[in-house]
């Protein structure tokens, strides 16, 4: 079933800076602004509907926002969808980037400055907070955060600092795969691998459904079998908006498996699934054509400029805050603006003051260094 928590964004959520050297591929500023509203309906499911499950606010904050329910049906509850619209983004910017990309090591550089610093001091700030306010379930020993540094963690059973980082799993995953279809030459083929990746998905549903076999749960697990057919739709997503740089007549074929992917959806989850696929997809391919001028909106792009360390540092953090407050009397909404607050607030301190200048410092140095190799190749002149 789909997961109805996201234990992690990085979402996924994954800002791209294109790797090639052209000063004309720039990022898409109405992807971000999606990503933003991704991270923003995560962390109200989080706060509102999340910590009800795990901890029970004091008074039933959605009954004050009328516009939190309709026709009975907690709008909040849905927030969680918005790590699927992340990984939709990863498969639409991460080919974006591997098809401009000329050197792999171009590639590497960008993803480890884009994530790691702004991770790290994610760890130290959500491990530092929940030390020292609390937050029963949730707690890790110090070694298990050092641990988490690494990002491949869960690889090794270890616990996560903020239940948020499972995405990253999945993610890294995503690169790997994409990264090695990248040198292997096979980025042409991508509606083949996709498709066996789907057929692969297919096959377990099907053992498992109808002949109660269950197929090894690790290579599902290091397939991303389970969000593969969310990282199809954002690579076709990217194909059928005309930015592809190769195979741009293959329209029937992205198209193909686009609705391989949706029809997937439907029936190995629910048609309500496979419709909500749709209609993201098709709000993601209006983004990149342009088409919706409403994600120009200066909070939604504000939102996507944070919203990576947004969705790194919200949850814990959000809840340490909210449990001691209600506690002592304060309102369930209440506690819930003060944590998105502090969400914010740190977020953006951690974006200006970490995420932002690691990534030029290191990107800069690489830069530098390969300008000194490219000289020292070409030798002294004559």
């Amino acid at each position: 079933m789909q997961p109805r928590h996201p234990h992690p964004p990085d979402l996924q959520t994954i800002q791209v800076t294109p790797t090639s050297s052209s000063s004309s591929h720039t990022r898409l500023a109405e992807l971000d602004a999606l990503r933003g509203i991704a991270a923003m309906a995560v962390v109200l499911f989080h706060y509102f509907t999340k910590f009800d499950e795990l901890f029970g606010h004091t008074t039933p904050p959605v009954l004050v926002l009328p516009w939190g329910h309709y026709n009975g049906v907690n709008l909040f509850a849905l927030g969680h969808y918005g790590v699927n619209l992340f990984f939709m983004i990863s498969g639409f910017v991460i080919f974006m980037t591997l098809e401009r990309t000329k050197k792999p090591m171009d590639f590497v550089v960008s993803r480890f400055s884009r994530l790691f610093p702004a991770y790290w001091a994610a760890v130290v700030l959500t491990f530092s907070v929940v030390w020292v306010l609390g937050l029963p379930g949730k707690e890790v020993t110090l070694g298990q955060a050092i641990a988490n540094l690494t990002m491949v963690h869960s690889f090794l059973n270890v616990p996560h600092v903020d239940g948020v980082y499972w995405t990253l799993e999945v993610e890294l995953l995503f690169y790997a795969w994409a990264f090695l279809a990248y040198r292997l030459g096979w980025l042409h083929k991508v509606h083949a691998l996709l498709l066996t990746a789907l057929a692969l998905r297919l096959l377990y549903f099907i053992t498992a459904e109808f002949f109660h076999v269950n197929l090894p749960w690790i290579a599902s697990r290091y397939l991303i079998l389970n969000f593969i057919a969310w990282f199809a739709l954002g690579v076709m997503v990217y194909r059928l908006s005309g930015r592809a740089s190769m195979g741009n007549n293959t329209r029937g074929a992205d198209l193909g498996v686009a609705a391989s992917a949706i029809g997937l959806l439907s029936l190995v989850h629910t048609p309500w699934l496979g419709l909500l696929a749709f209609v993201l997809t098709c709000v993601l391919w209006g983004a990149a054509r342009g088409h919706l001028p409403w994600l120009g909106n200066r909070i939604f792009l504000g939102l996507g400029t944070i919203s990576y360390t947004l969705y790194l540092v919200h949850e814990n953090i959000g809840w340490a805050v909210m449990r001691p407050l209600q506690a002592a009397g304060w309102s369930s909404l209440a506690s819930i603006l003060l944590a998105l607050l502090a969400s914010l607030t740190l977020a953006t301190a951690l974006t200006l003051l970490v995420e932002r200048p690691a990534m030029a410092l290191l990107r800069g140095r690489y830069k530098k260094r390969q300008s000194s190799l490219s000289v020292s190749s070409q030798g002294p002149s004559s």
